[in-house]
């Protein structure tokens, strides 16, 4: 397992903070390259502290046949950030990658969710927490499992 626990600058995060866990996916391209530069990016956001990282797993795609196989892992954060500000981070990131949404669950160079944030249940039209798809993906809950220990 990967650990960091230093946040930007090595500054300290501020007290009210929650846990937020933020899965990575890739299947094109330098799929372990993505997944790094995306763990960097996650670990110099403002007020945000990456703790942990799971293994890296290579997982058979969900989405239309014919893809490539992903790269998926997930990361624990401790952040100040809202899900909101989170989520556009998120996004961000993704855009940096060269991300492009052409087909749902399609192949992509960087994939980010936002798996749990803290106890919070949201539902807004782009970002529900916890993901709607946790229950059915035995990959993201392996991840869970191993970095819950760290949330403690």
């Amino acid at each position: 397992m990967w650990k960091w626990w230093s946040s930007v600058s090595d500054a300290p995060v501020p007290a009210a903070t929650e846990w937020a866990f933020v899965a990575l996916g890739s299947n094109l391209g330098d799929r372990a390259g993505y997944l790094a530069r995306a763990r960097g990016a996650l670990a110099l956001l403002p007020r945000t502290a990456l703790v942990a990282a799971s293994a890296v797993e290579e997982t058979a795609p969900l989405g239309p046949p014919g893809q490539p196989p992903y790269l998926n892992q997930m990361v624990l954060l401790r952040t100040a950030l809202s899900p909101r500000q989170l989520l556009d981070a998120c996004l961000a990131i993704e855009q940096g990658a060269g991300r492009t949404r052409r087909a749902r669950w399609g192949s992509r160079t960087l994939d980010l969710d936002i798996v749990r944030f803290g106890e919070r249940r949201l539902h807004e039209a782009d970002l529900t927490v916890p993901h709607p798809e946790l229950p059915n993906r035995a990959f993201w809950q392996r991840e869970l499992a191993e970095l819950e220990p760290y949330a403690r």
